[in-house]
């Protein structure tokens, strides 16, 4: 893991720019806006991907693999942080002296001098980053945004604007949302996350403190979530702060979410201004219904009107990796999504129930990061035995860590109350063919991770079509 260092100093050329680990969601978008402005960008990764594909297409190149020889004669590398202290590129640039930024150092050099939208929060971040960009579209403006996954109807991930608002999702996983000289920021909630880099609660608590303390126009920030109360009360007890405009279901919320329902695509109802709205976006689930809210908090921040700005923002069509349809083999539908903490696996399972109908929701989760797995085992227990039919358990993705003795996939799998609806297996042929034996029409398999989880799904698709 490469940690950015919050106080260098980014340069203001970079020259020619080669991305280790493009493929990210992240570095993909940079990627991207940094071409799209006239730099030379290349790049590498250890596969390649959807993203990748895409930013070749656009006339990037980009080297699959790790080597020396990808760095070729680039001037500033931009490295990913899951990135292992040992990559040969990374070491190259450092035996050589080509300076490196961190993936959040060269955000920070696209952002500057421009105003800046900053979306944070534990989770929520990328829906509603894709959220506030498509009402600024719809309202008709051009900004400029990053955004952790592909915004559709958009087809892109970042886009180089004419305005001069720019808006991120803003990374609090290693402190990297405090480089950013933020205008107006969305807090979405404050779940304690990262604790193996941050420690302690409190250090964690304390980064969201002094990332909404540094914001220079306005605070938007739930009025639900215990976290935000936190956050906003030491705020408010500091004595000097931003303008805070809150949101959410809580009797007092500036921008309050009404009432809601769930059955299908969620339609809602919101208080704003003293007047009532109301709308329907083509996603599903409460928590979908509560990021638009504070989505039209920060439009309604921005000076649009609500009524306008919440029907722009009501064409959001979702982003990649949220709970993504994929395919329907035999009357089987698959699923993927990036949820990865337990508070996003019960909001995804909640809102899957509308899509279920009479069928069984299986979840498929892939563990990600040893450290998270140790941490948090016994609370993914409870979230997917609560909410799916059945769960199949894989191996933990350790992405950037090593592997921790004792630390597997079956320590889920082991805390489930009720075994027969959990079944722990660490080979992804034989976790397919699994669940092609147990698969009846109407069932929904819905694959779980921000790990590479959602590579089996060709795997799944091939078991099923063999069952005949």
């Amino acid at each position: 893991m490469i940690y950015p260092d919050l106080t260098m100093e980014i340069p203001d050329q970079l020259g020619r720019v080669h991305f280790v680990g493009i493929g990210g969601s992240g570095m993909s978008g940079i990627a991207r806006m940094m071409h799209e402005m006239g730099v030379h960008v290349t790049g590498s990764d250890r596969s390649a991907n959807y993203s990748t594909k895409a930013l070749e297409e656009v006339g990037i190149r980009i080297a699959v693999g790790h080597d020396a020889a990808n760095v070729g004669d680039a001037d500033t590398l931009v490295v990913t942080g899951a990135l292992w202290q040992d990559n040969p590129e990374y070491q190259y640039a450092l035996a050589h002296g080509i300076p490196v930024l961190h993936r959040s150092h060269a955000l920070a050099w696209l952002t500057r001098r421009k105003r800046l939208v900053s979306i944070a929060g534990a989770h929520g971040k990328t829906t509603s980053t894709g959220m506030v960009v498509t009402g600024l579209h719809g309202l008709g403006a051009d900004p400029w945004f990053v955004n952790g996954g592909i915004i559709e109807p958009l087809g892109v991930s970042s886009h180089a604007g004419v305005d001069d608002l720019f808006a991120i999702e803003a990374d609090e996983s290693d402190k990297s949302f405090l480089l950013y000289d933020t205008s107006i920021a969305l807090i979405t909630n404050v779940d304690p996350e990262h604790l193996d880099f941050y420690g302690s609660r409190e250090n964690f608590m304390q980064a969201f403190v002094d990332f909404a303390a540094k914001v220079s126009e306005l605070l938007v920030i739930s009025a639900d979530d215990p976290g935000a109360l936190e956050v906003t009360a030491a705020l408010r007890a500091g004595g000097t702060h931003p303008p805070i405009l809150t949101f959410g279901e809580a009797e007092g919320a500036d921008v309050r979410l009404g009432s809601v329902d769930v059955s299908g695509p969620v339609r809602f109802e919101v208080e704003a201004d003293g007047a009532r709205y109301s709308a329907q976006l083509s996603v599903f689930g409460r928590h979908n219904a509560i990021n638009a809210t504070g989505a039209l908090a920060v439009l309604i921040g921005l000076g649009y009107e609500p009524g306008p700005a919440l029907a722009a923002i009501a064409e959001f069509g979702g982003t990649k990796r949220r709970f993504e349809f994929h395919a329907e083999v035999d009357g089987v539908r698959i699923y993927d999504d990036y949820a990865h903490h337990p508070t996003e696996v019960a909001a995804l399972l909640d809102s899957a129930r509308a899509v279920v109908g009479d069928g069984r929701l299986i979840a498929i989760h892939q563990p990600h990061l040893y450290s998270r797995t140790a941490l948090f085992h016994k609370e993914f227990a409870r979230v997917l035995e609560a909410g799916a039919d059945c769960t199949v358990v894989l191996a933990v993705d350790g992405a950037r860590e090593d592997p921790v003795p004792g630390v597997t996939g079956e320590l889920v799998s082991a805390d489930f109350v009720d075994q027969s609806r959990v079944k722990y297996v660490d080979d992804w042929h034989r976790a397919a063919q699994y669940l092609a034996e147990i698969a009846q029409p109407g069932d929904v398999f819905v694959t779980m991770s921000c790990g590479t989880v959602y590579q089996i799904i060709p795997q799944l698709i091939e078991a099923l079509k063999a069952r005949h």
